[in-house]
């Protein structure tokens, strides 16, 4: 089983924020009402090429904080996390405090 996984040509491997279900006094939060579908980059492929074979670097690095789409996608299991595979022109938009 594989343990790593980097990804190829301009796709990105993002792991999907899950909001909290209840507050740290628990009450039960309502499943609409933290629904951003966000997700953490954890790997980077190199980027794709133009015609004329020149590098077109990815847009997003590991560490960013990314809006995603509400489908689409490749899931990816490695060990016991879920993962997911995006091309980079599919993430909406990086997400900053």
């Amino acid at each position: 089983m594989a343990k790593r996984l980097i990804p190829t040509l301009n796709r990105v491997l993002v792991e999907k924020i899950v909001p909290p279900s209840k507050t740290t006094a628990g009450i039960l939060l309502p499943e609409k009402s933290s629904k951003l579908n966000s997700g953490k980059v954890v790997a980077v492929g190199p980027g794709t090429r133009d015609k004329s074979g020149n590098t077109i670097p990815v847009a997003v690095k590991e560490g960013d904080t990314v809006l995603l789409p509400e489908y689409g996608g490749t899931q990816v299991k490695l060990g016991e996390k879920e993962f997911h595979l995006f091309r980079d022109e599919d993430i909406l938009g990086t997400l900053h405090d």
